[in-house]
């Protein structure tokens, strides 16, 4: 029970939810572009990864000095029901269509040292 208790929290947030709908529809992305969407500082950035990781949402990988976010390929049946309950309903909504295009801008204008 705790452990469901815990995957619902991590969706109750506002700006975990818009994390993990850039990262549902991306697939991996870095601290920086969350940054640069979002408009918020590294701190908090980091701070909302650390729960979604610890709520078994996503997992990182390791590149040099970088880490990727991307959600959590083995995750329990409840958080892949969830993620296709918000592909079907949430990701339509006005909020996530402007962080994508944000997130689109952001990525086109990145200089080679953030990739």
């Amino acid at each position: 029970m705790k452990h469901n208790a815990q995957i619902f929290k991590a969706l109750s947030d506002p700006i975990r939810l818009r994390i993990i709908l850039l990262l549902q529809s991306e697939g991996e992305l870095c601290v920086c572009d969350l940054m640069a969407v979002l408009g918020l500082p590294q701190s908090t950035v980091s701070r909302h990864l650390a729960y979604l990781k610890r709520s078994c949402w996503v997992d990182i990988r390791r590149q040099g000095v970088w880490i990727y976010y991307q959600l959590n390929r083995e995750s329990c049946q409840l958080c892949r029901e969830l993620l296709d309950t918000l592909q079907r309903h949430v990701c339509t909504l006005p909020e996530a269509a402007s962080d994508r295009q944000a997130l689109a801008k952001f990525i086109k204008s990145k200089t080679p040292a953030c990739t």
